[in-house]
């Protein structure tokens, strides 16, 4: 490949016919129904005082803001007498008097009148204030009605809502409309803080319900059979525990799936939360860890308190090296709380409190950084590796994860299997998307297997810069170094054999040349084949000192996988001069603190010697891909020049270019 310049409780009886059904229930711990309660009764309470007050200052209001002059009924019967009244109204209660009086008696107009109000006038007898107003006129010499006055008898009862519509009653009932709902606001505010105080320690796990999720299967998990072996035994025993009793047999108290990011490892666990017919919790591991301490270990506690509730049952942490890292691992000591959190984890798990009918299953791409006391036997009884797919599981998962799409006829799953060599399944998935969004893009009714290679490149190397201006001598650079990598690899049989050459810029690099995979995925690895991968890395390299007298910055990756390639052969295999030794110390990662600031274990002296025979490596490898490009040049400048004028040889138009090269005592590789 060529870069570009600019890379560089009590347990219940698992013998019940029926387990408990799957649902989201309400986490323990949670008041909320009476939350609600409590917020009801204040509003209620709230709502009272606040008519019981307005209603106090409503009426308060009606009988000072009316102005009305209060008097005696000695008054009312000394203005009968003197003509002054002009209409007697008595109000609901039947109690008060309202008597319109005449300003003027020389000009009586019933518009120029004052009001009075006579409180009291009806005694505590059920007789009516008309009788009153007759028995007082009868002690005198003036008749009823006597005058130009007119003594008229109306009840006219106040309406309730003349307070509501009162100016002062409007302003009082608008501040404590407002002061209520401050009063509200305070009270709910600390109802929540104090609901927070108490369910900070809860665990936020979630429950699987396969009535509202895709249930998912081990039938839709492709490859890693031996995996999913493993898995399936711990479903069954939760479906048939009485037979593994019976027989003597114990579950493991936990599973720990282990493997590289994207090969499946929680769609195993997804897969079993669909074919176990128990509850299943699952959680991430960053959900214990909070900024406050003892928050982790509280929400440890309370997700295994839910779990023997509904035991048998099986929880699911994913990522759980976020709290299961060694202890005492960290340059300042560790994190006393991610430590007390696993430490709770390690009791729930194998404590003195036995933890029957419960599972615990891990999710990790990280074994090396988790703590030896969290992998013994007790605890993750197993370690399930869910490995990388070899070329028969790869078209497996691509046939799966064709479904719902539509592919043409030119499209062979078997072949796209072999130019994805190393893929993961979340890989592959995306493959296939990123050919259905290019054939939707190209308004094509079917994916063709056009789509699905440029897919492949696409995912590899990024999007092609078609666009992007490359001088002709660039141009010319990079076939040649591609052409370089091409024939070497052609030529020494061990090599993986070239399926397409490109010089049209992807990503970070100015051309590719891809290989295909070989027809079965090898476990161990010969010393020949090492040198073989470094022979063809150094192609371009060499292709371009060969050609053009010197060396450009595109070979600069080719030369870092050599270069490590190298020194793996001494220092971990054993494959140099040294003789049967490993260098390798396997401290792992950095930041745990293991031994960050110890000198290696072997001396200088051994260091030079490392350094002497990756060199010696490097040199001999160079050197064999030198003689192998002088013998065959001619070959050499027949693919840079179809390189240079089509930019992209496929395998049929490169098998024909370099036919008489393939060994003869080799079957040529089918066709990808």
């Amino acid at each position: 490949m060529l870069l570009s310049q600019n890379s560089n409780e009590p347990t219940p009886n698992p013998k019940s016919p029926n387990p408990p059904k799957l649902n989201n229930t309400q986490e323990p711990g949670s008041n909320k129904n009476g939350t609600n309660r409590k917020v009801i009764i204040n509003l209620i309470v709230l709502g009272i005082l606040v008519l019981v007050i307005g209603g106090f200052f409503g009426i308060t209001n009606i009988n000072e803001t009316k102005n009305e002059e209060t008097n005696s009924f000695s008054g009312l019967l000394t203005d009968i007498r003197a003509g002054k009244v002009s209409k007697i109204e008595l109000n609901e209660d039947k109690k008060n008097l309202t008597v319109d009086l005449y300003k003027n008696l020389d000009n009586k107009k019933r518009d120029d009148v004052e009001v009075k109000t006579y409180p009291n006038i009806s005694p505590e007898k059920n007789t009516t204030a008309l009788e009153n107003i007759k028995s007082g006129l009868a002690d005198t010499n003036v008749k009823f009605g006597s005058g130009d006055g007119e003594i008229i008898y109306a009840e006219k009862p106040i309406p309730w809502y003349t307070g509501i519509f009162d100016a002062g009653f409007f302003q009082t009932i608008l501040i404590l409309g407002v002061l209520s709902v401050v009063l509200f606001l305070i009270i709910r505010r600390l109802g929540e803080a104090n609901n927070r105080s108490i369910s900070f320690g809860n665990m936020r796990s979630k429950n699987y319900d396969d009535s509202k999720a895709k249930k998912i299967t081990f039938a839709d998990v492709a490859g890693n059979d031996e995996a999913k072996q493993e898995l399936f035994e711990v479903v069954d025993f939760l479906k048939r525990p009485d037979e593994y009793i019976t027989m003597g047999a114990k579950i493991p108290k936990g599973v720990l799936l282990v493997g590289s990011p994207g090969n499946g490892k929680t769609l195993m666990a997804r897969a079993i939360a669909g074919e176990a017919e128990v509850p299943f919790i699952y959680v991430s591991g960053s959900e214990f860890v909070e900024m406050f301490v003892g928050v982790g270990a509280s929400r440890v506690r309370d997700l295994f308190r839910q779990a023997k509730k509904k035991a048998p049952c099986v929880i699911f942490i994913d990522e759980i090296d976020a709290v299961g890292r060694q202890r005492g691992a960290g340059l300042g000591g560790g994190n006393d709380e991610r430590e007390q959190t696993l430490n709770q984890i390690l009791v729930e798990m194998d404590g003195f409190e036995p933890t029957d009918y419960i599972i615990l299953i891990g999710a990790t791409n990280r074994p090396d950084v988790l703590d030896p006391a969290l992998l013994r036997p007790g605890r993750f009884d197993r370690q399930i590796t869910v490995t990388a797919p070899d070329r028969k599981e790869r078209e497996a998962i691509l046939r799966l994860h064709s479904k719902n799409k539509k592919f043409a006829s030119d499209v062979d799953f078997g072949i796209l299997a072999k130019r994805t060599p190393g893929f993961s399944g979340a890989d592959l998935q995306n493959i296939l998307n990123e050919a259905a969004i290019l054939a939707v893009r190209e308004k094509s009714k079917e994916v063709t297997d056009h789509h699905t290679r440029e897919a492949i490149e696409k995912v590899m190397l990024g999007p092609s810069l078609k666009s992007k201006v490359i001088t002709e001598a660039q141009k010319k650079l990079t076939a040649y170094h591609e052409a370089g990598h091409a024939l070497i690899q052609t030529v020494i049989p061990e090599c993986s054999k070239v399926q397409k050459i490109t010089i049209i810029p992807r990503g970070r690099a100015a051309g590719y040349t891809f290989n295909a995979d070989n027809e079965v995925d090898p476990i161990t690895r010969k010393k020949s084949e090492f040198m073989a991968d470094i022979t063809a890395l150094f192609g371009g390299y060499a292709t371009e000192e060969l050609i053009f007298g010197e060396v450009s910055t595109g070979a600069s990756n080719d030369l870092q996988r050599a270069t490590e390639t190298a020194k793996n052969m001494v220092t971990k295999y054993g494959m140099s001069s040294l003789g049967p030794i490993s260098f390798d110390e396997g401290k792992g990662m950095s930041f745990l603190g293991r031994d960050m600031m110890d000198k290696p274990s072997y001396s200088e002296e051994s260091a030079k010697k490392i350094d002497e025979e990756v060199k010696v490596i490097l040199a001999l490898c160079y050197q064999n891909c030198k003689k192998l490009l002088n013998k065959h040049i001619a070959d050499l400048h027949k693919i840079a020049g179809v390189l240079i004028d089509k930019e992209v040889i496929e395998y049929e138009e490169f098998s024909s270019l370099i036919e008489h090269l393939l060994p003869s005592k080799k079957k040529a590789p089918s066709q990808v």
